[in-house]
């Protein structure tokens, strides 16, 4: 599969499409998302990444300061990975968390963190479980931190 990352900043008029994107994987408020949006275009944090293939967007992922835990010292955190079923199994998702990785390197960023519940997964691009955190709605999730 071909594809390629893009920054939201390189082309912000994939801000409406993106936050309706994000939104219909995780569920959190469009408004939510343009505002993240807006505040990235801006310049600084949040930065959004998606990963195009045939014109539509197949995968991606964000970088804010806080997702939803109760450690905001833990910032910033790598969010919202999401890589289309179909698309799946053919590196998207390494090339998105590389990507973010990168450009948070290349803007003076050398620790990142993201929250999960996964096991297993983000070890395979250098994440290393770092703590549980607590959840802003309760409960707990793994925190992986990762240094570049």
């Amino acid at each position: 599969m071909t594809y390629r990352i893009i920054e939201l900043n390189e082309c912000p008029e994939m801000k409406g499409a993106a936050a309706e994107w994000f939104h219909g994987k995780w569920g959190v408020p469009v408004e939510a998302y343009l505002e993240s949006m807006d505040e990235g275009l801006a310049g600084g944090l949040p930065r959004w990444y998606m990963a195009m293939a045939d014109g539509r967007i197949v995968g991606g992922c964000g970088i804010i300061a806080n997702d939803f835990h109760k450690r905001p010292d833990l910032t910033p955190n790598l969010c919202a990975l999401f890589v289309e079923e179909d698309c799946r199994k053919c590196g998207i998702a390494g090339a998105l968390l590389n990507n973010a990785c990168a450009d948070m390197a290349a803007r003076g960023v050398d620790t990142l963190y993201l929250c999960t519940d996964h096991t297993n997964f983000y070890e395979r691009y250098g994440w290393k479980f770092y703590c549980m955190v607590e959840e802003d709605g309760g409960g707990e999730c793994r925190m992986y931190r990762r240094v570049q």
